[in-house]
């Protein structure tokens, strides 16, 4: 309706009608043989656009509509093609806005599955006599990576594991251990970039704070706590124009040490209370706490403690990282894309758990006779190589302790061998969308495009884990599932290809393995843009996955 409107709109003023008040229908200055034919498009309009439009508006739209010789012999827009999948995308976009860094995201997600029902398990304790068929679980390293998994109610000893991965870390700004920073009257944070970002895109953003803080207790405890001060704080502004020389122009070269300090406030406006407030009590702590907190920004861990409820000398450390405060949107003629920050990776990650949460919930999973995983890392942005990364043991050791688990903890080595190759991951990171500005830069056979469905990655040089088999796995799975055929990408000769979670997990457990992803633009930037169509594309592709993949691999000799 808003854009039926808009539409009615820009061709009224394009034949000379004027926008009139409502109060002035059924004066002189709306004549008698128009009256009908404007109150009857009103009555067609106003149902589902008084919520977007003025009276006046509407009223501008009637017009034109009278001006036309009447509602029949108008012309209007189709409605958005978007209609059925935005549902899903604005789901999206809650998730994404609830996931500044990936402690946030394993807790969006973790919320997501338990209220489908999953139930967590303490890492830390065996698994042997709390996992059963027909169970929905999962577990969370640092809080920053999380394993969720589903046993089919017709499971057997030996059958294997259907599994999704996905990554929760984006390239960003974190804070260094030593905060603070002045200069030029100004305070500012020290901060370290963290990934492969697109670093200019972060200058002149409205910037928030976010991430784990480690808080001491009366008794002595360290807990963890997320915090998530989701208000402009910071900016890292460029420089003016006028002091920049021709050639800086034309480069815009970011010094990452130099520019990308951003600023909190002016150090002249610091209340001295605020600082004596910080040395209240040091006498309490020790050499090291103190030690700490000197090297911190008073006024940072003043907003953190009063954003938790805590008092200041509570705060024992903390991992912080900026954000971009603008909410992600909606955007695109007829809404066709969504524009947010860190849609590689949430993007999977939110789907991933949607598809988990509702094949539980299907017929199909009553039938099912193997484990549905789904595994979201962090560190993929940096490597990989971390204890809580795609490179860890962790998804080796999952599959062993769950596969043991269900066996009546029997570890027989030839019935784990035998799960991992009855098991197969879809690593999902996403895909570059051919950029109409930019088409140059992509391969002209395999340009993927948004909102055409999900994407194939291949690299013979193995920075992607897909081969044939994989590939017609996943393309089978598609097509049983009446999706649009599944894009191509590959990278030009002439061009590096970055690698992703495939071949490491891959390398690691043994499991075949495929890498996809939705195509998008602006990979890293400060807000990303991927089409709306490819969640849905997505969701019904995963769960396609859950449901098809038995049968599928089945069907080989």
């Amino acid at each position: 309706s808003k854009y039926m409107m808009s539409f009615c709109l820009l061709r009224a003023r394009a034949r000379g009608v004027v926008t009139v008040p409502s109060h002035l229908i059924g004066t002189n200055l709306v004549t008698t043989a128009q009256q009908p034919r404007m109150k009857s498009a009103l009555l067609c309009l106003t149902a589902h656009a008084a919520s977007f439009y003025s009276t006046s508006t509407i009223v501008a739209a009637a017009a034109f509509a009278a001006n036309s010789g009447g509602v029949n012999k108008v012309s209007m827009p189709p409605l958005t093609p978007m209609a059925d999948y935005i549902p899903l995308a604005k789901k999206a976009m809650s998730y994404i806005d609830s996931s500044p860094d990936p402690f946030h995201a394993i807790k969006t997600s973790a919320d997501m599955l338990e209220e489908a029902g999953f139930v967590e398990l303490p890492d830390s304790r065996p698994y042997s006599g709390n996992i059963n068929p027909g169970g929905k679980y999962y577990f969370t390293k640092n809080r920053s990576t999380m394993v969720a998994f589903t046993v089919g109610e017709k499971y057997q000893p030996g059958n294997g594991f259907k599994i999704i991965g996905g990554h929760t870390d984006s390239p960003n700004l974190k804070v260094k251990p030593r905060s603070k920073k002045v200069a030029s009257d100004c305070i500012q944070l020290r901060v370290e970039c963290y990934g492969g970002g697109l670093w200019h895109t972060w200058f002149d953003r409205d910037l928030g704070l976010s991430g784990r803080v480690l808080v001491r207790e009366k008794d002595g405890k360290v807990v963890q706590k997320l915090v998530l001060i989701n208000r402009p704080i910071a900016r890292v502004s460029t420089l003016c124009i006028h002091l920049q020389t021709a050639e800086e122009r034309r480069q815009f070269t970011v010094k990452k040490e130099d520019h990308l300090m951003p600023i909190l406030g002016t150090q002249t406006l610091l209340e001295n209370a605020v600082r004596n407030q910080l040395n209240t009590g040091s006498s309490q702590l020790d050499a090291a706490d103190s030690a700490w907190r000197k090297e911190q920004e008073p006024l940072l861990l003043k907003m953190i403690a009063s954003e938790l409820g805590i008092d200041v000398m509570d705060i024992a450390d903390f991992e912080l990282n900026l954000f971009d405060t603008q909410p992600a949107t909606l955007g695109g003629i007829t809404s066709e894309f969504l524009y947010a920050a860190r849609l590689d990776n949430l993007a999977t990650c939110f789907v991933s758990c949607e598809a988990l949460s509702d094949y539980t919930e299907s017929e199909s999973f009553q039938d099912d006779g193997d484990i549905t995983l789904v595994a979201l890392f962090d560190h993929e942005e940096v490597g990989s190589t971390s204890a809580n990364g795609a490179g860890s043991p962790i998804m080796s050791e999952a599959v062993k302790r769950i596969s043991t688990a269900l066996n009546a903890g029997d570890g027989n080595p030839d019935l784990f061998c035998a799960a991992l190759q009855r098991s197969f991951i879809l690593c999902v990171d996403q895909a570059h969308a051919v950029h109409p500005n930019y088409a140059a830069k992509h391969e002209k056979g395999h340009a993927p495009k948004m909102n055409d469905g999900m994407v194939i990655k291949r690299n013979q040089n193995q920075r992607y884990a897909t081969d044939s088999i994989t590939s017609f796995i996943m393309r089978e799975v598609a097509r049983r599932a009446k999706l649009p055929p599944l894009q191509d990408f590959a990278i030009r000769n002439d061009c590096f290809c970055g690698k992703t979670m495939g071949p490491i997990i891959s390398a690691a457990t043994g499991i075949r393995a495929i890498d996809m992803g939705c195509p998008q633009l602006s990979m890293h930037s400060i807000r990303e843009t991927m089409g709306v169509r490819d969640f849905t594309h997505g969701l019904t592709l995963f769960k396609a996955f859950f449901l098809h993949f038995r049968g599928v691999d089945s069907s080989f000799e």
